[in-house]
């Protein structure tokens, strides 16, 4: 239910005061001045009675905030459900699946999932288990009629080659949490996946989306990529009638990745990330997550993508801008980037003629370094874009690039 504005008014006023009748309450009883209390003399237990108010006063402060933040949510809800009722056009369905395995903390992506999204008839929830854990399938039973839980018939061991044991844990997993606009931004983006051949998915995951590499003022600003992120994408059902025949049992993401599953075809990436991976333990190894995906920055400004035109990601219109942004950019040495000479607030372009010479200026630079099937990770046309000290740098392939080299793996 979407309350008004003022009741929250109201509740803030009601905490404040009801704190200040406490307050006076407990001072009516204290000896009166001069008099010793437990060793000491009041004006040290006045003291520490204004600290605990002033630290309960910022508690109902955060209080405050929190209630605001939800009603933000709750009318904006209510302002996308009046939108989806009234309009005369049929509403596509984008139905969200969950891979779950043995771990209780899916509470935390369910919970928000359920939290953010606009429509439970346009976005049903299905959570696809694929072991049979008991505690995690309570949880997951415990959401009633706000999903569809399915389990995995066959249970028993995936067979794998000896030398992939030790990434079992590559078979099964979960673990993510969803920005407040994660259903905003699919939904949005689905006419531009349907109407673009050349694209094959949407992902709302960011490689290189560090807080340190990622524009804080430019939540908004969607890319291209050529790399397969993952970590909370969609797709379409003619490429799952294409892929689900020869789909393999683990490293799927990888498998994606390779040049006959991909044949030329880029994904949408947003600049910050509308998803997190927030277990140590899962597929990536905890030192894997200790050192990066910790750190990957999500999204909380709630963009309205329905309401922009995103039309500029279509490939001709992209990749025209997108040349003239890089190519156009001063050419520097790392060195002139890493030494703070530069005084213009950038672009820069960085440029990279080997693979070696590109693992050494991502590692430089702070951006992931590896490439899979020859494609560097958020790369499009071969150029990676991220922050380094402020400034956007491209780091880029001489111009006239036309290919990745699939050697470079």
């Amino acid at each position: 239910m979407v309350r008004k504005k003022g009741s929250f008014i109201l509740c803030g006023a009601f905490l404040f005061v009801a704190w200040n009748a406490l307050l006076l309450l407990y001072l009516w009883g204290r000896p009166p001045i001069g008099k010793v209390v437990g060793g000491g003399n009041l004006a040290g237990e006045v003291m520490r009675l204004a600290e605990e108010v002033e630290v309960q006063l910022e508690k109902q402060k955060e209080l405050l905030k929190q209630i605001e933040s939800h009603r933000a949510q709750w009318a904006r809800q209510k302002d996308n459900k009046l939108e989806l009722t009234s309009s005369s056009s049929p509403q596509v369905v984008i139905p969200v699946l969950v891979i779950a395995c043995d771990r209780v903390t899916v509470k935390r992506s369910l919970d928000r999932l359920i939290q953010y999204r606009l429509s439970a008839p346009l976005h049903p929830i299905i959570v696809s288990q694929d072991c049979g854990h008991a505690d995690t399938a309570r949880v997951i039973r415990s959401y009633g009629e706000q999903l569809t839980h399915i389990s995995q018939p066959d249970l028993s061991d995936i067979r794998v080659r000896p030398e992939h044991r030790k990434f079992q844990g590559y078979y099964k997993i979960d673990d993510l949490e969803v920005a407040p606009d994660f259903f905003e931004y699919f939904r949005a983006l689905y006419p531009i996946l349907r109407d673009d051949s050349s694209l094959w998915c949407v992902s709302a995951w960011n490689d290189n989306g560090r807080d340190a590499l990622v524009d804080p003022a430019k939540a908004h600003v969607l890319h291209r990529t050529d790399f397969f992120p993952g970590l909370g994408w969609m797709l379409t059902r003619d490429l799952w009638a294409e892929l689900e025949p020869k789909w393999p049992t683990a490293f799927w993401d990888d498998w994606m990745r390779q040049p006959e599953q991909r044949r030329e075809r880029s994904c949408v990436r947003p600049e910050i990330s509308r998803t997190i991976t927030f277990g140590r333990k899962g597929v990536s190894l905890g030192q894997f997550f200790d050192q990066y995906l910790r750190y990957i920055k999500l999204n909380t400004e709630f963009v309205p993508f329905t309401k922009q035109d995103l039309t500029y990601l279509l490939r001709e219109k992209y990749d025209e801008k997108f040349i003239i942004e890089v190519y156009s950019a001063p050419l520097v040495r790392i060195e002139e980037l890493q030494g703070g000479k530069l005084r213009e607030p950038g672009p820069y372009r960085v440029q990279y003629s080997s693979r070696d010479s590109f693992k050494v200026f991502a590692r430089n630079l702070g951006a992931m370094d590896d490439l899979k099937s020859g494609v560097p990770r958020t790369g499009y046309r071969g150029v990676v874009s991220f922050l380094y000290r402020g400034r956007r740098v491209y780091l880029a392939p001489p111009e006239g690039w036309t290919q990745y080299d699939t050697s470079w793996s």
